[in-house]
């Protein structure tokens, strides 16, 4: 292998920050209202990334019931000192409270502790511990001044009483005059001098990264000359990464300088429904400036490192394990166990309660993220519905953009929720005993189909315009996610629903 396909991180996976401890790696994103939350990563290579664990995995960490749509857990920003790991981060739109906390661990795998609670407003919190023992806490808040403007300021951090303390810099607010969303700062010190890493221009199209750097961490701070380090603003929606930004940067053991970066594959014009996802690039350093080249590519020569890959990850499978694996979210805390893996043995039975995908609550749907422009999921379902229930494939953007297949009394539906107006698309005649239910999506196109006896599969309606399930229609910060789902529409419910296996799998062509 000498060369690696970008993105390293396929599927919603923004934010990313990194942090090398000796020869391993480790990199966490954002998850926003999804749980369990912030996904630790790991490797060796920076090419191959395996889940740790992740940060958020108890309910009562941190208050996120009830936060809504793209609300929650915002760019969080990884760091290890003195044998401890740190994970700043700010919960947006909470509902107990809102703002900035710091959890520590021994191992990033965890366990993790509860949320301790930091100062400063606004958004995107970075560590950054000195050579000199002191720690450093940085983010962005508006102004006012005009619309999108912001600020980067600069607070010492104690590591023992996680706290911040001491007086607020402001050192910095863009790298031009009328500069939007300076955001996303991480500190450096290199070569004797400190950089200071911003995102900026917002998180669509314009957005892009910036250096500045001081020979104090306080500043002041000037810009590269070179200003934007990197962006893809000037390529227009035809190229096939765009969105690039909010970076965060790595050394290797041997020297060598590396970006990891959020970015987008759009599917037609601007439309990205894989959400931001997280890419790789090689970084030079010339003049005491970094230099990317200016764009990221989808294949780059791989890293001066020994190849680490990991054993893969099955595709498909019955649900025979004694929890759900990694790659599998769900919307929000469980308050109460919901699920079981253990009450049918190689299913995963859910139970059919009132709560809905329409919901700001925690519905019974456990999904994962869209990681291709197509690609095929189906499942097998056991399942009798009394009136109101619902279960099967959910293609999810938020709770008022999706696409439901499910089985229902009065038969097979294909529903799509666009604005919060739920509308049936096609139907057919119930299905008795198990059905297998499918999603086959090419491009922005998403095709159902049923199967009321084993082998033989049924197109159901005409494919469904997946653009409602891209940001750029829907709004927010996610990429769609694919999975179950179980409703009883607001009713009480005895019942469940058995989900004897789950495939997702990559295909190639087009619709």
């Amino acid at each position: 292998m000498t060369r690696f396909e970008n993105p390293v991180l396929p599927g919603c996976h923004p934010d990313p920050s990194i942090c090398r401890v000796g020869d391993d790696f480790y990199l966490v994103t954002s998850t926003f209202e999804w749980f369990p939350g912030l996904p630790v990563f790991h490797s060796r290579d920076l090419v191959h990334w395996r889940p740790a664990g992740h940060a958020l995995d108890r309910p009562d960490q941190l208050p996120l019931d009830g936060v809504p749509a793209s609300g929650g857990l915002y760019a969080p920003t990884l760091r290890h000192h003195d044998g401890t790991f740190y994970l700043v981060c700010t919960l947006v739109d909470g509902t107990e409270w809102s703002g900035h906390f710091v959890m520590t661990a021994s191992d990033p795998a965890g366990p993790w502790s509860d949320a301790h609670r930091l100062d400063g407003a606004g958004i995107d919190p970075s560590l950054f511990f000195d050579d000199d023992g002191r720690a450093w806490c940085t983010g962005t808040r508006l102004t006012g001044r005009y619309e999108g403007h912001t600020e980067i300021w600069l607070r010492e951090f104690d590591p023992a009483s996680l706290a911040l303390t001491g007086p607020e810099h402001v050192i910095w607010d863009g790298a031009v005059k009328g500069s939007i969303w300076s955001e996303g700062s991480h500190l450096y010190k290199i070569g004797g001098r400190y950089y200071l890493l911003t995102a900026e221009g917002g998180t669509a199209l314009d957005h892009a990264v910036m250096i500045a750097r001081a020979d104090a961490v306080t500043g002041p701070y000037e810009g590269s000359p070179r200003n934007p380090v990197l962006t893809h603003r000037n390529f227009g929606t035809a190229h096939p990464i765009v969105g690039t930004g909010h970076a965060d940067l790595v050394e290797t053991p041997e020297g060598e300088w590396w970006m990891v970066l959020l970015a987008m594959r759009p599917h037609g014009g601007d439309r990205c429904v894989l959400g931001r996802e997280t890419f790789l690039a090689p970084l030079a350093w010339e003049d005491g400036w970094p230099v990317t080249g200016g764009r990221v590519e989808p294949s780059h020569p791989v890293p001066s490192l020994p190849p680490h890959p990991w054993p893969a990850v099955p595709r498909a499978g019955a649900f025979d394990g004694p929890e759900l694996g990694p790659e599998w979210t769900m919307l929000r805390p469980p308050r109460e166990r919901w699920w079981s893996l253990a009450e049918r043995p190689g299913h995963l039975r859910m139970r059919v309660r009132p709560e809905s995908l329409a919901d700001v609550a925690n519905p019974s749907f456990v999904g994962r993220r869209q990681q291709h422009h197509d690609f095929a999921a189906f499942t097998a379902l056991d399942f009798t519905p009394a009136d109101e229930e619902w279960a099967g494939l959910a293609l999810v953007q938020n709770n008022d953009f999706h696409v439901l297949l499910v089985s229902a009394a009065e038969g097979v539906l294909l529903v799509k929720r666009e604005q919060g107006v739920e509308t049936v698309l096609a139907k057919a005649p119930p299905a008795p005993g198990r059905v297998g239910l499918g999603f086959e999506a090419h491009g922005r196109w998403y095709r159902a189909s049923f199967s009321a006896e084993p082998g033989v599969w049924t197109p159901l309606g005409d494919p469904v315009d997946g653009d409602i399930l891209t940001s750029q229609v829907a709004g927010g910060f996610t990429g769609a996610l694919v999975g179950l789902y179980a409703t009883s529409h607001g009713r009480a419910s005895a019942n469940h629903a058995d989900f004897a296996w789950f495939e997702y799998t990559p295909l190639q062509g087009s619709l």
